[in-house]
C-alpha cells in the first residue's frame, strides 16, 4: 500500500494543503507535524484544504482541522477549503466544520476568499 502524503502550494500568505485520497489516523500526525513546520517558518495568513483527492476521512481529519483553525483565529488567520465530494462534505457537515471554515467551489476562489 502506498503511503498517502500531503503536498504544499504558496499563493502569497495562503498555504494550500492537497490532502491524499484518505485523511485517517494513520496519517493526521504526519500533517499536523509538516503544518507545524511550515507555519513556524512562513508568514502564512490563511490555510486551504484541498479535499479534491480525498474519498475518506475519519474523526482525525474533523480533529486536524479544528486544530489548525484553532491555530489560525489564534494569530488572526482564516481557513477554507474546496473540491469536497459528498462523502467528505457529509463528514465535514456532521463535524461542524463548514460553520467555521467557508467552502468554496474552486482553488482560486479559496484564495481569493
Amino acid at each position: 500500500m502506498n503511503q498517502p502524503h500531503f503536498t504544499y502550494e504558496a499563493e502569497g500568505h495562503a498555504l494550500i494543503v492537497h490532502l491524499p485520497e484518505e485523511l485517517d489516523h494513520h496519517n493526521c500526525a504526519g500533517l499536523k507535524y509538516e503544518t507545524d513546520l511550515i507555519l513556524s517558518e512562513n508568514y502564512i495568513r490563511r490555510i486551504i484544504f484541498d479535499f479534491s483527492q480525498t474519498r475518506f476521512m475519519d474523526s482525525s481529519g474533523i480533529g486536524i482541522l479544528l486544530n489548525r483553525y484553532k491555530q489560525m483565529a489564534l494569530s488572526g488567520g482564516t481557513v477554507a477549503i474546496y473540491g469536497a465530494g459528498a462523502q467528505v462534505l457529509r463528514i465535514l457537515k456532521m463535524g461542524g466544520i463548514l460553520k467555521l471554515m467557508k467552502l468554496y467551489d474552486s482553488k482560486e476562489a479559496a484564495v481569493t476568499g
